[in-house]
C-alpha cells in the first residue's frame, strides 16, 4: 500500500482545495438543476400524457357518435326503402285495378254491342223473312182478299 500512499495523499490534497474553493456547493447545485430540469420534464411529460389521453378519448367519443349516425343513417334509408316500396307496390296494385277495371268495362260493351249487333242482324233477317212470307201470302185469291179485309177495316176505323 505504500506505493498508492501518494496518490491518497493527493486526492485528499484535491479534495480539501475543492472544498474550500465550494465545489461541492457547485455540484450539489448542478446536481438539484438537473434534479429539477429532470422534474420539469416528468411533469411535462405527464401533462402531454394527460393531454394525448384527452385527445384518445374525444377521437373515441368522435367514433362513437360517428358509428351511432351511421347506424341511424341506415336505419333512415331502410325505413324510406320500405316505405318507397310500399308506396310503389300500392301505386302498382291502383295501376292494375284500374287497368283491370278499364278492361271489364270495355268487355262489358263489346259483349253489349255484339248483343246489340245480333239482334239487330236477327231484326234484318227476320224482317226480310217476314217480307218474304208476306209477299208470299199476299200473292194470289188470299192476298186479294188481305187487301180487301185490310181496306174494310181502316173504312170501319175512319168512320
Amino acid at each position: 500500500m505504500s506505493e498508492y500512499l501518494p496518490i491518497w495523499i493527493g486526492l485528499i490534497i484535491f479534495i480539501a482545495i475543492a472544498w474550500k474553493m465550494g465545489a461541492h456547493t457547485t455540484v450539489l447545485n448542478a446536481l438539484d438543476a438537473r434534479a429539477d430540469r429532470i422534474a420539469a420534464e416528468l411533469a411535462e411529460a405527464k401533462r402531454l400524457r394527460e393531454e394525448a389521453e384527452a385527445i384518445v378519448a374525444e377521437y373515441r367519443k368522435r367514433q362513437l357518435a360517428a358509428e351511432q349516425e351511421a347506424r341511424d343513417i341506415v336505419a333512415a334509408a331502410k325505413t324510406e326503402a320500405e316505405r318507397l316500396a310500399a308506396e310503389g307496390k300500392a301505386k302498382i296494385e291502383d295501376f292494375v285495378a284500374r287497368r283491370t277495371a278499364m278492361a271489364e268495362t270495355k268487355i262489358a260493351q263489346a259483349e253489349a254491342q255484339a248483343i246489340a249487333d245480333v239482334r239487330a242482324a236477327a231484326a234484318d233477317v227476320a224482317t226480310a223473312a217476314a217480307g218474304t212470307v208476306l209477299a208470299d201470302l199476299a200473292k194470289g185469291a188470299a192476298g186479294e182478299k188481305l187487301i180487301a179485309s185490310g181496306i174494310a177495316e181502316v173504312k170501319a176505323r175512319l168512320n
